[in-house]
């Protein structure tokens, strides 16, 4: 039997338990069977399927050949259709008996995969949601929403197969009657909506219960209410500026950045806050008007990467708002801040922090009176902005942005002469505001 080795400190595609220690028994590598293994992923296969010419893949692996457009057999290369996916029983009870003999070394069984959904059977349940929608009957939709959710939640494959055959369109209209936090899960898991969604999800209602789980669910449903809030508003500029119009919603999402709940839910707060600010003016006023630029500052001082990026991103977006400026303008930590990002964390986070620093120091209407730009200036020279931005220039940056460093040197330059640099990443001294 041909074999195929891995250390066992390779990254295995299943779960797998501290190795007792065993007398005698401490085996440098674990042989996986050759045919165990899927032909594209080279991992453990869990749902196994064979194909019409013979070969065995696991399901998602193939799936996603598929849907990335391919109509053959990745090896064979013969005409390939999703129909042609036959469950391989027999290698699947193969493996886990190879699991289960192996059970000392800390490998788990793989469990015994759910027959996938067809489009028939989510037909069916859409009409009978609709059906008892139509009769009024909550009780009997929610029932039949948490099947859905729970089909959805057996395999990638079944949310798909489910987003794909309109369940949005259905499970949105009985969410916008009979608001629950289980319908909203359930909408959650089948982005992105349609149109016919989303015209059911900005009505008054909807966003009404929307935002009344954002600011009083638990927090799976905050979650899953962020993330729909999250959809709407990056899909369409339309629902966006309805969106916008909703006081109670952007308080919502900025509360839940006030009072973060996970991770998830930060970063889709700052992804919805982004798109809200950046096609609505007055969207971008009201959420610096709730303190949001504070927020941001105080978040992304030590924050990894992905926060980063989105936090100055909003920042920027806000900055272009009178009031997010003046906001930031009087903050102690804005400069030092957007000046420490720059050439540290990645291209895209110093092109958000040179241009929030440019809309800072530039004169823009009347945002700020002569002695706060002039402060930004003084700021900026102080931690050290002038020769990050003299670096810019000389290891390259996009055009956009080489334009804005190099009004903001001719600026800096004006003051530069009159203010001691400090190191930027040395905050000592600063009054923070909390």
């Amino acid at each position: 039997m041909a074999l195929r080795s891995f250390k066992l400190t390779s990254k295995l595609p299943f779960r797998r338990k501290p190795i007792p220690a065993i007398a005698g028994d401490s085996p440098a590598e674990l042989s996986i069977p050759s045919h165990f293994l899927c032909p594209i992923s080279l991992d453990l296969m869990k749902d196994p399927v064979i194909l019409p010419s013979g070969i065995t893949f696991d399901r998602s692996s193939i799936e996603t050949w598929l849907e990335a457009g391919n109509d053959t057999c990745p090896l064979t290369k013969k005409p390939l259709f999703a129909a042609d996916l036959i469950p391989n029983h027999t290698i699947r009870r193969m493996i886990q008996d190879w699991c289960v003999a192996h059970r000392s070394l800390g490998i788990e069984r793989i469990p015994t995969p759910k027959t996938p959904i067809t489009s028939l059977q989510v037909d069916d349940l859409l009409s009978e949601i609709s059906a008892a929608h139509l009769r009024g009957n909550a009780i009997q939709c929610a029932e039949l929403v948490a099947k859905l959710n729970n089909w959805a939640s057996e395999s990638d494959r079944n949310r798909r197969c489910i987003s794909s055959n309109g369940a949005s369109r259905v499970v949105s209209a009985v969410f916008e009657d009979f608001p629950s936090e289980q319908v909203l899960s359930a909408l959650a898991g089948m982005l992105p909506f349609d149109e016919v969604a989303r015209r059911k999800l900005v009505s008054e209602k909807s966003l009404h219960s929307i935002v009344s789980v954002m600011k009083n669910g638990n927090l799976s449903g905050r979650l899953n209410a962020v993330l729909v809030v999250k959809e709407m508003v990056s899909a369409n500029n339309e629902d966006c500026g309805i969106i916008a119009r909703s006081d109670e919603l952007i308080e919502a999402l900025v509360k839940l950045l006030k009072e973060p709940i996970s991770p998830a839910a930060t970063k889709a707060s700052l992804v919805a806050a982004y798109y809200l600010a950046s096609g609505n003016k007055r969207a971008a006023s009201r959420l610096a008007e709730m303190g949001i630029v504070s927020l941001i500052l105080e978040m992304i001082v030590d924050s990894d990467r992905s926060f980063c990026e989105k936090g100055l991103a909003v920042l920027d977006v806000i900055l272009s708002s009178e009031a997010g400026r003046k906001m930031a303008a009087c903050h102690d930590l804005a400069i030092p801040v957007l000046v420490k990002k720059m050439v540290r964390v990645s291209d895209m986070a110093t092109e958000f922090a040179v241009s929030a620093t440019w809309k800072l120091c530039k004169k823009q209407g009347n945002h700020v009176g002569k002695g706060e730009e002039e402060k930004c200036l003084k700021e900026a020279v102080e931690v050290g902005a002038f020769q990050k931005l003299l670096l810019m220039l000389q290891v390259g940056c996009s055009e956009s942005t080489k334009e804005k460093v190099s009004e903001l040197l001719r600026m800096l330059n004006g003051v530069r002469g009159r203010t001691e640099c400090i190191d930027s990443a040395d905050f000592k001294g600063l009054k923070r505001p909390f």
